[in-house]
């Protein structure tokens, strides 16, 4: 009943900016904890931001103060705005939705990735 689509990837030189948007769509009760994770080729996944239905945030450390999460809960959606971008950055970014589907099942559901290439 929910679906997530992601959007905004693409080719970046090094220092430059892109957004990552992904809207939420479906029949569902609401929407908690909106975030991003991101996976480069052999390496770990890692949890990049999160944002609360209140609109509080957490970021790792690598992207604190060049990325910045926000989140339309009348759209249901959730961007990704990336500044100063690094070759480092280069991953699959996923974005990701704690969803109460009914009261009686909550549960993560994922989009689908979105490529994000910082080279010069």
């Amino acid at each position: 009943q929910v679906q997530l689509v992601e959007s905004g990837g693409g080719l970046v030189q090094p220092g430059g900016s892109l957004r990552l948007s992904c809207a939420a769509s479906g029949s569902f009760l609401s929407i908690n904890t909106m975030g991003w994770y991101r996976q480069a080729p052999g390496k770990q996944r890692e949890l990049v931001a999160v944002i609360s239905s209140g609109g509080r945030t957490n970021y790792v450390d690598p992207v604190k103060g060049r990325f910045t999460i926000s989140r339309d809960n009348a759209k249901n959606t959730v961007d990704l705005q990336m500044n100063s971008l690094k070759p480092e950055d280069t991953a699959v970014y996923y974005c990701f939705a704690d969803v109460h589907v009914t009261w009686e099942r909550a549960g993560d559901y994922w989009g689908q990735g979105t490529q994000v290439t910082v080279s010069s």
